[in-house]
């Protein structure tokens, strides 16, 4: 049951303090003249009370015992009408707010209701409503509420200052307490939501709180919901919002067809657009200009260009004078066709008829060059609209942008300078553009000067000038100057948003400054009353944890999204998985597909190649297949990166011949396959042996104009190192070499292991002593190959140096080079050291082959060291036992 205040009626009394109404009427709360405040003016010594009274509020900092002793002194006599006069000359709410509450204490009266209104009055010039609640629950229980000024008033002002939500509640306490709100405030607040984006809903809220109140909707009223959702391409509750207004006996008038076929057309409904048109024509509604113009536009925006024309010619059969807009509109469209001639054409055909074409006209055939990039033209062009029209802000800004995405930037700067001779100065938007081409051309030096060089008395650097020279520094690692014009972003009191903060923060970590893009990320959730995190900035930083290694702080980043009121979207799962992979958690990849699924999110084709290359990573390749087939069932197109990370799964668990099939697929979609597809296939088919197919395969990438890397290479030298054909292995490293690629440790390694497997040991060292000079590292693998194949040679000397120099680098020699070193040293008759070695072996609890025994027993024979050949003996017996008892059990 609705309890609204009619005028005449009171919510609800109580005992109170109330200012005698008599039999008089409430102040209305809806648009009728009767009850509009009529202003109370004063006369001689009242005058100077409310001038003298003003004086003392005004002359204080803040309230206080002085501030009523001064009032006090004053000695007025108490009239309603006296406070009221004082308010309404009063700009500080929170003096308002004291003087309002010592008037009532100091006459112990109660205020009337022009004095509440003009408290709320006051409330509203300063634009700050935090005692409105209280205010309006007092006018509640005195039994009347704000006027229908007041109420318009307080919203208009929230409007001018662009503080919507803050209208909206205003409203919305003026409903709690069972107070009117006046048709007007609903209507101007419907129509400032209708001009910014995404805030339909909000309009909607508002109607359906006019239409509970008993308000009648107007066409007008309608008209702006209408083009607010079609605005939004929220087509459906436009064409609802239409159909209720015809229900409700209104007819359609020309602004709202011409709203309807504009907004209908701007959203790709060019049928609909149609539809409107002819409709209207049917109801006897005559199209005027604006109806012709927008068709046009809404024609040429969807390449109709023929239909475009048509309505044109339509148009112009019976007019004398052009309709200058509908050329303007028609030279646009030939310009985004790219049919120029028609355009050139048109303006000629329009200065026959009498009229000069405008800038505008010329501004739009500019446009349409920049979009073709074709400079030389529009500087022609630019020369001969000076006949016509002196080119305005907006040509030279079009003239300026092009020329810098062209990088004639000398070009630019002289043209900007010649806008200043033509009584033309730069405004923000020149600066933003040449700031962010500078800055995209890597010119920051320049960029920087532009910035240095704009004057304050005529434009300030607004978010974009901040967010594009911020960015633009820290991507080519100058993150201190980007960090030092955030400070100065600050300094000029104009907010960073999160584009900004987003920015930095990838630019730190970006350049190994993680700890700095923590920190940025600290200091915006602090200030996050001026600017909220959004889910992009969120997702950012996220991924930057990840890939600088902080796996955990990666996991609680993914909570703290959900803990901040985001769902997790599609790319928001992407990073978490990818993180995971890099991190080796790629067996968590299907838990986390399923969970993304659950919660609706659609993935894209970002999504599907990370979860995709998740399974493949942890062996689930079936399941990767799987997807992979989905991907393509729902319209996305398989990448470079999709195929790259099946072909490489399959290769991996020896599906060579799918993994190949794929491949040829990629190629008969003309995908532009890389070398590292190549190599995971090179690599797949060396591992089973199928040398000259791995041969084949590098054919063809060379053909392709590829250059194998280092890894494709490693993949061939190791397929050949294991089928022991070194000489071919030896032709293939040479190769690699005159193809100017830097051999890696692992490629030495490879051709170290391979050598000594043919018992090249000499050869083997040469490569070993070659890896040293290239500065690189050898593994524990290639020294315990190295150590074995030198003492196998017999050459103890350089084998012992190397088993030391191995230790000594913190190296743990395995029981393999152990073994090879003992039975070395045994071959070369050093007895002593080489059962110093065997000890050694046995202390660190490492296996010691038999052979290794019965070679080391010998020479201990030989030498006549018969104690030590007699604990050899004993531990090759009880090898010989300990395997006897395992083969018996």
């Amino acid at each position: 049951m609705r309890m609204l205040l009619r005028p005449g009626t009171t919510v609800f009394r109580k005992p109170c303090r109330v200012f005698a109404l008599g039999k008089r009427r409430l102040s209305s709360f809806s648009d009728n003249n009767e009850n509009r405040e009529k202003p109370k003016t004063f006369e001689g010594n009242n005058r100077q009370v409310v001038n003298e009274i003003c004086n003392v509020l005004e002359s204080g900092d803040s309230w206080g015992p002085s501030s009523e002793t001064a009032l006090s002194s004053l000695n007025f006599k108490p009239q309603p009408e006296l406070i009221i006069s004082v308010l309404r000359r009063l700009r500080d709410v929170n003096k308002a707010i004291d003087y309002f509450r010592w008037y009532e204490r100091r006459t112990e009266l109660p205020h009337s209701p022009e004095a509440y209104n003009s408290l709320l009055l006051v409330m509203s010039r300063c634009g700050k409503f935090h005692e409105l609640e209280q205010i309006l629950g007092e006018m509640s229980v005195a039994g009347f509420g704000p006027s229908v000024n007041t109420c318009i008033d307080m919203v208009s002002t929230c409007v001018k200052a662009n503080k919507l939500k803050e209208g909206f509640d205003v409203l919305q306490m003026m409903r709690k307490f069972k107070f009117r709100p006046a048709f007007s405030a609903y209507t101007t607040l419907i129509g400032a939501f209708s001009e910014v984006n995404h805030q339909s809903d909000m309009m909607l809220t508002l109607f359906q709180q006019m239409q509970e109140l008993g308000y009648e909707p107007t066409v007008h009223l309608f008209t702006t919901l209408i083009r607010g959702f079609a605005r939004e391409g929220r087509v459906d509750s436009a064409l609802s919002l239409l159909d209720e207004m015809k229900s409700s006996s209104l007819d359609a008038d020309v602004v709202l067809y011409n709203v309807c076929i504009d907004c209908f057309g701007k959203v790709g409904k060019v049928d609909m657009a149609w539809k409107f048109f002819h409709e209207m024509e049917a109801n006897g509604l005559k199209p005027d200009e604006v109806t012709y113009t927008s068709m046009i536009g809404v024609l040429c925006k969807a390449n109709r260009l023929d239909e475009a024309v048509e309505m044109f010619e339509h148009l112009e059969k019976n007019r004398t004078v052009p309709c200058t807009y509908a050329y303007n509109t028609m030279i646009m469209g030939y310009g985004s066709a790219g049919k120029f001639e028609e355009a050139y054409s048109l303006l000629e055909r329009q200065r026959a008829k009498g009229s000069i074409p405008s800038v505008i006209a010329y501004n739009c055939i500019l446009t349409s060059l920049r979009r073709m990039g074709k400079v030389e033209e529009a500087l022609r062009v630019f020369e001969e609209m000076k006949k016509d029209a002196p080119p305005n802000l907006s040509t030279y800004n079009i003239l300026i942008d092009m020329l810098c995405r062209a990088g004639k930037l000398e070009c630019a700067f002289k043209l900007r300078d010649s806008m200043e001779k033509a009584g033309l100065f730069p405004n923000v938007r020149t600066v933003n553009i040449m700031v962010d081409r500078l800055c995209k051309a890597q010119k920051l030096d320049e960029a920087c000067a532009v910035f240095e060089e704009m004057d304050y008395n005529v434009c300030t650097p607004d978010e974009i000038t901040f967010c594009s020279l911020i960015d633009g520094l820290g991507k080519v690692g100058r993150v201190d100057d980007a960090y030092r014009i955030y400070e100065k972003m600050l300094d000029a009191e104009c907010l960073p948003n999160s584009v900004v903060y987003t920015s930095l923060i990838r630019n730190f970590f970006n350049h190994g400054r993680k700890e700095d893009g923590h920190k940025i990320y600290k200091e915006m959730m602090m200030n996050h009353q001026n600017c909220s995190p959004d889910l992009q900035f969120l997702n950012t930083y996220m991924d930057c944890v990840f890939k600088a290694g902080e796996t955990e702080k990666g996991r609680a980043m993914f909570e703290e999204i959900k803990a901040h009121g985001f769902v997790p979207d599609a790319r928001s799962y992407s990073i978490l998985i990818h993180g995971l992979i890099k991190a080796g958690f790629a067996n968590e990849t299907h838990e986390l597909f399923y969970s993304m699924k659950e919660r609706g999110c659609v993935l894209d084709t970002r999504a599907y190649n990370i979860v995709i290359d998740g399974f493949c990573k942890c062996g689930k390749v079936n399941k990767a297949y799987q997807l992979l087939e989905e991907m393509k069932a729902k319209g996305f197109e398989p990448t470079v990166v999709t195929y790259g990370s099946v072909i490489d799964g399959l290769a991996k668990i020896d599906r060579l011949d799918e993994a190949y099939m794929l491949f040829e697929e990629a190629k008969s979609k003309r995908i532009e396959l890389n070398v590292v597809i190549y190599s995971s296939l090179i690599d797949g088919f060396g591992k089973v042996g199928r040398i000259d197919e791995a041969y084949l395969i590098l054919e063809e990438l060379m053909q392709k104009g590829l250059t194998p890397n280092v890894y494709t290479w490693n993949s061939l030298l190791d397929a050949l190192v294991k089928a022991e054909e070194i000489n071919e292995a030896l032709a293939c490293f040479q190769s690699l070499k005159e193809m100017k690629c830097t051999p890696n440790q692992v490629t030495y390694g490879i051709l170290i292991n391979g050598l000594c497997k043919v018992r090249k040991f000499n050869k083997a060292f040469v490569f070993w002593q070659e890896m040293q000079k290239q500065g690189m590292k050898p593994s524990a693998v290639s020294y315990t190959t190295m150590i074995s194949g030198l003492a196998k040679a017999g050459n103890i000397a350089e084998a012992g140096s190397l088993f030391e120099r191995f230790k000594g680098n913190g190296g743990v020699p395995d029981s393999a080079c152990y073994n090879a070193m003992i039975e070395g040293l045994s071959n070369g008759n050093r007895a002593m050291d080489a059962f110093a070695l065997f000890e050694e072996t046995r202390r660190k609890g490492l296996n010691i082959h038999n052979k290794t025994c019965v070679v080391l027993l010998d020479t201990l024979h030989k030498n006549d060291c018969l104690e030590q050949a007699a604990i050899v003996g004993a531990v090759l017996r009880e090898t010989g036992k300990a395997k006897h008892a395992a083969r018996c059990w």
